[in-house]
């Protein structure tokens, strides 16, 4: 409850500034039903990426890789697109749905190499993590150009999806009863989440594994397993968010520097430790970015006498201060540690 007053003041503290700063915009940008769209699209792969660091970490395996993973799972899912066409159908399915499973399924693939790397071979788990994501950063760009002769792939994007009665409730009903279908996976994913590590087996072996793992050990649970499937799991939903951003919110595949997914692995971690990796406090950190990205952009097309490069800084500095006024976050006790099981025998 202090650290959710602490960050109410933060983000109320930030807006007044925006108000003093831009007093002419930000009224009607907050209201704008627009703005509130697009910060729900903007909110989704970096909510999903945190739910699965928030998995891998609580396990013990620090995923810092998530970066790589967006990056990865956005870019199979455009190339699979591309490569079965617009409009068509592997069986009952819809090719774009199919290029989303693919997209899931590359990031769930690096994810577990990337365990097999930290849980078998015991690799520095955050060494491991930056190379996953400098791969992720070389092999898509290169992939691209190899297959399109491009940097920039353009493809259709999945369909929003209207809910009969709830889409004709005033402002919410444009904004949340009226959306595209991948911000439906993140409101389904988030609770769903939080019940799997709060009220199931799994998850207090989760937590164990990443606080006590040698009582985990002992109540007879492989440490190892939990951490693997928690990983893989970091996999699947970063996975989602990845394909959800290139095939749900762009419509396409950007590799020109840092990516279209610019660093929104990297935030996806400051929001579930903002969190404290609480699947429902990380949805409301990932929300305070979001929307102040869609802010930030909605200044940018407003014509503002500012340069561009410091509005585009609003939401990062914003989030920093908030994260002074929560305060510390207490990762898990054995986060970054190997176990061998039995070792405490010897």
């Amino acid at each position: 409850m202090r650290n959710a007053l602490r960050a109410a003041v933060g983000v109320f503290a930030a807006l007044v500034v925006l108000g003093v700063a831009f007093p002419n915009s930000l009224f009607g940008l907050v209201t704008d039903t627009g703005t509130a769209e697009a910060a729900l699209r903007l909110a989704v792969p970096i909510t999903l990426a945190a739910l699965g660091g928030i998995f891998a970490e609580k396990s013990g395996v620090i995923n810092i890789g998530l970066e790589g993973l967006l990056i990865v799972s956005a870019f199979a899912g455009v190339a699979a697109a591309k490569l079965l066409g617009t409009g068509t159908s592997v069986g009952p399915i819809p090719s774009i749905w199919v290029a989303f499973l693919v997209g899931v399924l590359a990031s769930t693939l690096l994810a577990l190499l990337f365990a097999i790397v930290c849980i078998e071979f015991e690799a520095d788990q955050i060494i491991a993590g930056l190379a996953v994501w400098l791969v992720a950063l070389g092999i898509a760009p290169f992939t691209s150009v190899v297959l399109f002769g491009t940097k920039n792939v353009q493809v259709s994007t999945l369909a929003d999806v209207s809910i009969p009665v709830l889409s004709t409730i005033p402002y919410l009903g444009d904004v949340v009863f009226s959306a595209n279908v991948i911000v439906y996976m993140m409101f389904v994913a988030v609770p769903a989440c939080w019940y799997v590590l709060n009220r199931t087996q799994f998850g207090r072996w989760v937590e164990a594994s990443g606080e006590n793992p040698s009582a985990l050990d002992t109540a007879g649970v492989s440490v190892d397993r939990v951490r693997y499937a928690s990983v893989l799991i970091s996999g699947v939903l970063a996975g989602i968010g990845g394909a959800a951003l290139s095939l749900g919110h762009v419509g396409a595949f950007t590799a020109g520097g840092a990516t279209m997914v610019n660093g929104k692995g990297f935030i996806a971690i400051a929001t579930y430790l903002f969190g404290n990796y609480n699947p429902l406090g990380t949805l409301v950190a990932t929300l305070l970015f979001s929307g102040l990205d869609s802010l930030q952009i909605g200044l940018q097309q407003a014509g503002i006498a500012i340069p561009s490069e410091l509005v585009q800084t609003i939401p990062y500095v914003t989030v920093i201060v908030v994260l002074v006024f929560v305060g510390r976050t207490r990762i898990p006790s054995a986060a970054g540690e190997h176990y061998d099981s039995g070792e405490d025998s010897r």
